[in-house]
């Protein structure tokens, strides 16, 4: 039995002599070996390309195409650290990106140039991939071996290896250092957890720029014996077929991704494949049971940022709605964020559904022991995380009698309508049980007199269109629809905007309102129904807005 590892060094090390696939990308099958192989050639050409006294860090700017893994082979194997860089920056956020993690060596590909154009990146070295230039630089290295390339002292449990960028509604991105030691504990956790072994082969669709898809799919897949088969970007429409290809068993999922999943057209095979398992965040219980109906695949949602500050362990005994409780040696609490002190538990009626959530929703807290390593030179943000000795999640719970923890949302995803604060995440879980709707966002606009109101994004599924008196009936049967729930607004588009990582591009939404082209349905203060809001009707609105001082607040 393998014992567990102490750094992901040691995981890329085991496969130097395994010969089965470790490795599909396309029509290519690389074994363990040859992917091991590549990582040492590469940390080889790091160490010799790293300029004296600099920072071990490399950007990655990549798709997910084989050199990502390999590059981050290349770092565990050298003691280095990858910086993801994330594709949708642009100009000189992008820049920053970089050089706030100064990065010295940037390793990128012919279809990432473009973003690089006019940047300035002084002292960056980039290293094109694909190219006969790329190819002469690591020749020399091709009979590198694993453990030979070292910088300083080398790899050891403290050596830092990521630097991932974590999302935020404001300011610029922060980046969470992950060491070796963590990840690997990380990767042979959810391996003994999922079962992974040397017959499983782990579907990369979610970008590797990004935590989710390094630390719960390609590291559980090194420490279970396991392959990986990449693809260079999600496609829903591809899925099941890169499925059927590569043979894959397990996959990982952020976002939006399932309900893409469930908005392609059904096909007669659709349970066709040989998928076990799916893992990751935010599809929802309701879209979670259509999945495991549709496709026959069982999603188990977890709960662990990258940061490593908090985790939930789902156990056998755990509601189908909740991603489970502590784990072990973590004191997580659910406290209100302004007051500091613990929130009731909650009040659920037969089904599921919360009754309370006004005061028993609140900010997750870990008040003991925390595998939290900072932000990459950000004093601030590492103090705003562990104020008081407590480290903040910035994510909203709620937690049952019997202790089960529920996710409700991020901290600035906590609307404040007439005095009662909200989780936008409950409402959405709500109005996902709308037949007609694909995928649902709630978020805050402000309110014409004071705090905010409740905006819906809607898109609709194939076929269907927006019926308000339907919409209005639905809401008058959802018992634990509270009174100060109902979406003011409601905005109907063909598809959510969203991130790299598919989750839902919230920003774009709070800043845009109720201020767009697509349709927008409104209730009037005081109604029941949804009319359109347009012509007479907004500019009414609007001067209710300006002469409340409060125009300034909206987009346009």
């Amino acid at each position: 039995m393998r014992t567990t590892p102490e750094t992901v060094a040691e995981l890329i090390a085991r496969q130097w002599g395994d010969h089965r696939p470790g490795l599909k990308y396309e029509h290519t099958v690389l074994t363990h070996h040859q992917c091991a192989q590549r990582a040492a050639a590469r940390a080889a050409l790091l160490v010799d390309l790293l300029p004296p006294g600099a920072e071990p860090h490399i950007g990655v700017l990549l798709d997910n195409t084989p050199e990502f893994p390999f590059w981050l082979g290349a770092a565990a194997l050298a003691g280095a650290a990858v910086a993801g860089i994330n594709p949708t920056r642009r100009g000189p956020e992008l820049a920053r990106d970089i050089l706030h993690t100064d990065c010295r060596l940037l390793v990128t590909e012919p279809a990432q140039l473009p973003l690089l154009r006019g940047l300035d990146l002084p002292g960056v070295r980039v290293l094109v991939t694909g190219g006969e230039e790329y190819a002469d630089l690591l020749a020399p290295y091709a009979a590198a071996t694993p453990g030979e390339a070292r910088l300083g002292g080398g790899p050891g449990p403290g050596s830092r290896l990521l630097l991932y960028f974590t999302s935020g509604s404001t300011g610029a991105p922060k980046a969470a250092v992950c060491g070796q030691g963590r990840l690997a504990a990380a990767g042979a956790s959810l391996a003994r957890t999922f079962r992974v072994t040397p017959d499983d082969v782990h579907y990369v669709c979610m970008p590797l720029f990004h935590g989710n898809a390094v630390i719960a799919d390609w590291l559980p897949a090194l420490a279970g014996g396991a392959s990986v088969a990449l693809r260079r970007r999600f496609s829903a429409t591809a899925f099941l077929d890169d499925v059927r290809a590569y043979g894959a068993t397990y996959f990982t999922y952020v976002g939006r991704a399932v309900q893409y999943l469930l908005a392609t057209e059904p096909r007669p095979d659709d349970r066709d494949h040989t998928l076990r398992l799916g893992f990751g965040t935010e599809a929802g219980a309701v879209d979670a049971a259509r999945f495991a109906e549709r496709f026959g695949v069982h999603l188990v949602e977890g709960y662990g940022a990258t940061e490593g500050g908090a985790s939930v362990q789902r156990t056998p005994d755990t509601p189908t709605a909740a991603l489970g409780r502590a784990a072990p040696g973590d004191d997580l609490a659910v406290v209100d964020p302004e007051t500091g002190k613990e929130c009731p538990p909650a009040r659920l009626d037969g089904r599921g559904r919360l009754l309370n959530g006004e005061e028993a929703i609140g900010e997750l807290v870990n008040r003991g022991r925390s595998l939290f390593e900072g932000y990459w030179r950000n004093p601030d943000a590492e103090a705003a995380r562990t104020r008081e000795g407590w480290y903040w999640t910035g994510d909203l719970f709620f937690r049952d009698p019997e202790g089960f923890l529920y996710f409700a949302g991020r901290t600035d995803d906590r609307l404040r309508v007439d005095s009662e604060n909200l989780a936008a995440a409950v409402i959405e879980t709500i109005l996902s049980r709308w037949s007609d709707a694909s995928a649902v966002a709630v978020y805050a606009v402000p309110d014409e007199v004071a705090g905010d109101q409740v905006m819906a994004a809607l898109a609709l599924r194939e076929g269907a269109a927006f019926d308000p008196d339907a919409f209005s009936a639905f809401l008058a049967a959802q018992p634990d629809l509270g009174t100060k729930m109902a979406p003011r607004y409601v905005r109907v588009l063909d598809a959510l905007p969203v991130t790299a990582t598919n989750k839902i591009h919230r920003v774009a939404l709070r800043r845009a309102g109720f201020l767009v082209p697509e349709p927008v349905w409104w209730r009037a203060p005081g109604s029941d129904d949804y009319r359109p809001l347009d012509g007479e009707a907004l500019r009414a609105l609007l001067s209710t807005y300006e002469a409340q001082g409060r125009r300034d607040l909206l987009a346009g």
